[in-house]
């Protein structure tokens, strides 16, 4: 049997939602990304309530909302409590984006769906991989390794492998080179089992990214050149990347003076934590530093602004804000917009299509909407008669957990008395029992109360009457007798400390104002209020998502042509117009399920586990070939406690032909040639050794999906030369 693969699509599937499947690998369950959308509805999530808790491992993609959102809301709530796998850059950024969207929702509602711990505590366990680091889960047969998806910054395409077959999730890649990210390697993948992408774009063609770049800030230009101001509205740490690299360089070519700002709670950190990612992005960047120290992301034209006192500074100057969210619905770039759309001069540039249902994405229907209803938000401190009843509840409730732990403890109390007293004895004081358990909740041990065997304290009091204090210290021909349980952290506050770790606490992962923000304890409310805005400004899109469009994802799939193919996140028509495309041209088994529908993608190929027998392994002789050791085994399948497992042959096999295992190239065996002094060229595609010989390549490397069938020939007269150079080529293989 092979190995047992199914699909099971929980969001984002024949529609645009946020990203989550289900992978079952032979009853391993991964949940391939775990995503939600700004308005953060959590009837979006009843499809991932149902399979939570029964999720082995959780792979993330990239780091933005509709990747990872839904993420510490279902650690907490919904019970997934399994590892999770990511990039350094997904961690990091997908942290800072958590941040921002709670600090922005929290800044105009009480929000109350997560808080910072829980994002905390959904990301202090993620398992950190490498680009191409293979890692294997133990106990399964199961590896995964991650690889370069372009499109955001450590954005990854999961490969999966189980018994020699690979499931490769690949969603929102893009195949060219960017000012700061490489593009996907997925098309070096050969024949996948199975391959599950997204069919996004599948409609869409894009221009030269020179002619759009250059629209782009021509659109900037004509606006600021007049007098008005431009908002982009942006993700916190994903796209906006790109954006900068770009305002930062022509702003700086071309000495403009115009302002630009990227305002978002965590602006410094993301730019930050950004500057130290450089080996996961474009060669060239890496190399740049290298050789000068010229760090890409040390932006001269750009400044990072975490509140919005400083374009109020500016008034009405024009100026380039880059301000989260991209959906309009919360954040700074919610309220700038509101500011800024009665004004004709001004211009908010989307650069990304906006999510189903959001303000961005009413914006972005032709015609747009002359009016839309808003509301407006904003967190007050309490005063008078507020403030007044509100620490009134404060203290009334603090006074109930007071009576109830009180009440506790007398029950503790009588019920420890009671198990312990003895009426016939007198009245005996217990020092070392009495110090053992203050010790117990003591930090550094301190005095001890002393109780009475016997003494009954009456049930309205609320601590033992008569308290007395002893310092009994113990001594010893070195001094006072230490306890070392006595300086030792508690395990709470040694689990706090690793988690947060040096730089990574509030202050490493927040700004110092929105950690101010956090930390205020004044006593606060939100006010709202609904109002309609004038949509005078101009609104434009263009395409700054960075993933490949329709004609590219069909030259992918059909370099890489997978057995089969699994389609999600697209819309309706663009998912068939994909599924039809690559059933015709292709030939290819292609699936589309619908949420909460399961697929068997299960690969046709049949496939047995065999054990090898010790007896066997004692006379095999391995060659070693890079990592791996390899040999030629004769011998017969046996079955032993309902296993199959290979014997040794009962009977002489019959002599095999050779076999050279290895892959040459001529280039490599012209050099190997000249370091052993022979006089080596290449001539009209073969290589000329010495006067006589010729060696080529012949055969179709023209087969899909891999180099095809090819075989080395040497040419010439069976002379000496022949021979020596028959050698020399045999010692390039492994022999078997």
């Amino acid at each position: 049997m092979g190995t047992s693969v199914q699909v099971t699509p929980l969001s984002g599937a024949y529609g645009e939602g946020p990203l989550c499947y289900l992978l079952a690998v032979d009853g391993f369950r991964f949940l391939l990304d775990c995503g939600w959308t700004d308005l953060c509805d959590t009837s979006q999530l009843q499809p991932l309530a149902k399979v939570a808790p029964t999720v082995d491992a959780v792979l993330l993609s990239h780091p933005d909302m509709m990747h990872l959102g839904a993420l510490p809301y279902a650690m907490k709530h919904l019970g997934l409590s399994a590892p999770v796998y990511a990039t350094e850059p997904v961690f990091r950024l997908g942290l800072l984006t958590m941040y921002d969207h709670f600090l922005s929702r929290w800044q105009v509602s009480d929000f109350d769906l997560f808080t910072l711990d829980d994002v905390d505590a959904a990301f202090q366990n993620v398992v950190r991989l490498k680009y191409s680091q293979n890692y294997l889960l133990n106990g399964e047969g199961i590896v995964i390794a991650p690889h370069v998806a372009g499109h955001l910054l450590g954005g990854t395409v999961w490969k999966i492998t189980k018994d020699g077959e690979d499931v490769v999730y690949a969603v929102d890649f893009n195949h060219r080179k960017e000012r700061h990210l490489n593009g996907t390697v997925l098309g070096s993948f050969v024949r996948p089992a199975v391959l599950i992408t997204d069919a996004y774009n599948a409609l869409n063609n894009q221009g030269y990214r020179k002619k759009q770049d250059q629209d782009f800030i021509d659109s900037l230009i004509k606006v600021l050149a007049t007098g008005g101001s431009v908002l982009l509205p942006v993700d916190t740490a994903g796209r906006v990347l790109e954006l900068l690299l770009l305002l930062d360089t022509y702003w700086d070519e071309r000495r403009l003076q115009y302002p630009i700002y990227f305002l978002t709670n965590v602006s410094t950190s993301t730019v930050d934590y950004v500057k130290s990612f450089l080996e996961w992005m474009r060669d060239q960047i890496a190399k740049s530093f290298e050789s000068n120290r010229a760090n890409a992301f040390l932006l001269k034209k750009v400044m990072l602004i975490i509140n919005k006192e400083e374009l109020e500074k500016l008034g009405d100057a024009p100026k380039v804000v880059l301000a989260s969210m991209a959906s309009l619905e919360v954040g700074f770039s919610h309220d700038i917009f509101v500011e800024m759309a009665n004004e004709a001069r001004n211009l908010v540039l989307f650069t990304e299509k906006g999510q189903f249902g959001t303000l961005a994405r009413m914006l972005q229907v032709d015609p747009p909407p002359k009016a839309v209803k808003v509301t407006m938000s904003k967190r007050i401190p309490l005063v008078g008669d507020e403030l007044k009843a509100y620490e009134e509840e404060q203290e009334r409730i603090k006074k109930e957990k007071a009576l109830k732990a009180s009440l506790v403890k007398e029950e503790e109390l009588k019920a420890s008395l009671g198990s312990n007293a003895k009426a016939s004895d007198p009245m005996v004081i217990d020092a070392s029992s009495s110090r053992k358990s203050a010790n117990a909740g003591s930090h550094f041990g301190g005095n001890t109360d002393i109780l009475i065997d016997g003494f009954v304290p009456p049930s309205t009091s609320v601590a033992p009457m008569f308290p007395f204090f002893e310092n009994t210290a113990e001594w010893d021909d070195f001094g006072e007798v230490i306890n070392p349980d006595d300086y030792m952290m508690k395990q709470e506050e040694m689990d706090n400390t690793l988690m947060l770790g040096p730089g990574d606490g509030l202050d490493g992962k927040i700004d110092d104002g929105s950690a101010r923000l956090l930390l205020d304890s004044t006593p606060s409310k939100v006010i709202s209020n609904e109002m309609t805005v004038q949509v005078k400004c101009s609104l434009v899109y263009m395409d700054f998502e960075g993933r490949s469009d329709g004609r590219s994802v069909k030259s992918v799939i059909a370099h890489v042509a997978p057995l089969k193919l699994v389609l999600v996140h697209g819309s309706a028509e663009a998912t068939e117009h994909l599924k039809m495309h690559c059933t015709k041209n292709l030939d290819l088994h292609v699936h589309a399920p619908q949420i909460e529908e399961t697929i068997d993608v299960t690969s046709d190929l049949c496939a047995y586990k065999v054990q090898l027998s010790e007896k066997l392994m004692s006379n095999i002789i391995s060659k070693k070939l890079g990592e791996h050791e390899i040999a030629w085994v004769d011998a017969e399948v046996g079955k032993e406690d309902e296993k199959l497992i290979l014997l040794p042959p009962s009977s002489t096999p019959p002599p095999h032909k050779p076999v050279l295992v290895g892959d040459l190239k001529l280039s490599d065996f012209k050099q190997f040639l000249e370091n052993k002094g022979w006089q080596v060229e290449f001539a009209g595609g073969a290589l000329r050794c010495g006067e006589y010989i010729m060696v080529r390549k012949i055969g179709d490397s023209s087969q899909k999906g891999s180099t095809g069938s090819q075989q080395i020939v040497i040419e010439g007269p069976l002379c000496e030369d022949y021979y020596k150079i028959r050698e020399l080529l045999y010692s390039q293989f492994y022999l078997l």
